[in-house]
Order: C-alpha cells, then sequence, then structure tokens
C-alpha cells in the first residue's frame, strides 16, 4: 500500500473576471455548490475523502467507494467537489446537507444514499504514481487528470475551457449556475492557500458569515429566529455585519432554532455590542451563507437573505 501526503486544498480568491487582455491565460471551470474534498486512492481499490477542514468523511459516502478502483494500482490524490445533483443534474446544496455529518453513522448514510446519490466533480490531480504534482502548472496538472478519464455513475471530470470568460460566465447566469472559477493556466497548486491565481467569479455576491445571536419572530413565530445576527471575523474579535430575516423557509427557521438552542450564552459574542432589543446570544460556533447586494462603509451587508447553513465550515476556515 502506498504511502500518500496528505494535501490541504487550495482555495479560491473572490474577485472579478480577468481583463480581456488577460483572458487566455485563465482556464474557467463551473463553480460547484457542494462539499470540497481531497480523495486519496493508494492503489489497493480503497478511497479515503477529506473534507477541507482536513476531516475523514469517507463513511458519509459509501456511493462514492468504487472511485478506490478506478484507476487500478495506480496510487493517486485528486482534488473535488461533492455535490448532490437535483433532477437537471445542478448541484443542490439543500439536497447535499441531508449526507453531510453522516460519517459518524454509516446504516444511516448507506440508507440516505439511496434517496440522495452523491457525485464527484474532479478537477485537479496532486499526485499520481509515485510523482508529486504539486508544483505542476495547471496546464498540466489539468491535461493529466484529462487523460486519467474518470468518468463514472458517481464521479466525473468537468470541462474546462480556456479564454472566453465572459461567455463561460453568461452561460453560467441564464443555466442559474452558482458562477466560475477562473484558474491561471501557469499556477502551481498552492496547498491551504487562498490564492489569487484562482478567482471565484459569482453571479451573486455571498459572504460566508458566523451566527452570533438571533431575534424572536412574531406571532406564531415567537419562539423562532425572526432574524439572525451576523459577524465576521476581524482582528479586533467578532465583526457585527448586520442582521437577516429573509430568504428562508419555515422549515429552515425551526431547523436553526434546533441548532442554536444547544448554542445559548448570556454573552453577547460580538466585539461591540450590536444596537438591538431582545437579542438571544448563541456561542459564535455555527457558519452560515448569505446573498446580499453592497456593503457599507461601516461594513454592514446590505439587503443580506438567508442561503444555507455550511456544516462543511467553522468559524476558523473564515480567518
Amino acid at each position: 500500500m502506498t504511502s500518500l501526503p496528505r494535501i490541504a486544498p487550495m482555495l479560491a480568491t473572490p474577485g472579478l473576471l480577468p481583463p480581456a487582455s488577460s483572458d487566455a491565460a485563465y482556464a474557467y471551470e463551473v463553480k460547484q455548490d457542494g462539499q470540497r474534498c481531497i480523495a486519496y486512492l493508494p492503489g489497493d481499490g480503497t478511497l479515503l475523502l477529506r473534507s477541507r477542514s482536513g476531516v475523514d468523511i469517507t463513511p458519509a459516502y459509501p456511493d462514492l467507494s468504487d472511485l478506490g478502483t478506478a484507476l487500478g494500482s495506480r496510487p493517486a490524490v485528486l482534488d473535488g467537489e461533492i455535490i448532490a445533483p437535483d433532477r437537471d443534474g445542478r448541484a443542490d446544496f439543500q439536497r447535499l446537507q441531508s449526507r453531510m455529518g453522516l460519517a459518524g453513522s454509516p446504516a444511516r448514510a448507506a440508507r440516505v444514499a439511496n434517496r440522495i446519490p452523491a457525485h464527484l466533480m474532479l478537477f485537479d490531480v496532486l499526485v499520481l504514481d509515485t510523482e508529486n504534482l504539486i508544483r505542476a502548472v495547471y496546464s498540466e496538472r489539468r491535461a493529466t487528470l484529462e487523460n486519467l478519464d474518470l468518468a463514472g455513475s458517481n464521479w466525473s471530470t468537468p470541462a474546462a475551457i480556456v479564454g472566453h470568460g465572459t461567455q463561460a460566465l453568461e452561460m453560467t447566469r441564464s443555466a442559474g449556475l452558482e458562477g466560475l472559477v477562473a484558474k491561471r493556466l501557469t499556477s502551481p497548486y498552492q496547498p491551504g492557500t487562498r490564492s489569487r491565481a484562482w478567482i471565484k467569479i459569482r453571479n451573486v455576491e455571498t459572504a460566508d458569515i458566523i451566527i452570533g445571536g438571533w431575534l424572536p419572530g412574531h406571532g406564531r413565530l415567537t419562539n423562532l429566529p425572526g432574524a439572525l445576527l451576523m459577524g465576521q471575523p476581524r482582528s479586533g474579535g467578532l465583526q457585527f455585519v448586520g442582521s437577516v430575516g429573509t430568504g428562508w423557509t419555515d422549515a429552515d427557521r425551526t431547523r436553526l432554532a434546533a441548532v442554536l438552542a444547544d448554542l445559548a450564552t448570556e454573552t453577547c459574542p460580538f466585539a461591540e455590542r450590536p444596537a438591538v432589543t431582545g437579542a438571544r446570544w448563541v456561542e459564535p460556533h455555527t457558519v452560515a451563507e448569505v446573498r446580499y447586494t453592497t456593503r457599507t462603509r461601516a461594513g454592514r451587508l446590505r439587503q443580506p437573505a438567508w442561503h444555507r447553513l455550511r456544516p462543511d465550515l467553522s468559524p476558523n476556515d473564515l480567518c
């Protein structure tokens, strides 16, 4: 059995499309709405999946286990994103959430997999045979990955288009997809680094936030969140960036109420106490994603709307 190096995933930096003068220097991939993972194939038929934070999530995805035999006895380390496709084949993060967090319950994971199959989108190869490829440039790694012809019922290698970034972004917008990741052709793989060599371009502005408290709803929603108090880590502590109270369903509210009940505290977690009345404070352990239009000069999010919980991220991932 080959011993494979543990590699932290390279991360993309939010930004805009590269200028037209640099367009041909980038490859464009569809931004997937799923759970990032590094896949380890030691060449003995087994598979190990690690999340972005390094946690072993293999038992949560038994339907991906056959990937361990896809390259025969060739050991490899692959980078990709696990998604739960909807009826149209598009990533649906809400569907995927029912698969996440089941690593400690293999029997339940197997039952859920029968209803909601996972699919692993592979977009990079970091180790192949005895060769570590992280210093190879993206274009070489991409060619190597495509030559592996990794396509199965539960995994595939999505297309990457060199140049034509404007057209590619418009395609994602028309298809209702999240956006693109632009990857510089000459860039090596930078483990654990949020790099400008990879730029994620979204069709809407989104932000990962930490829930620091909530305000009760009104009427029948008195015991459920009417709004969440959002924070983002800064050098002085958790900065209050506003509240979000739209974009969710009653089921979302009920789910959040259960999550936040276990985190209740009397202590405000924000560096500066927000000027709100009736706040219920919680330990700042829960990460979520919201959509918004712009930021104010004070850093508040304008017109935020709830998008989803991010159980695949911890507050430390936002620092």
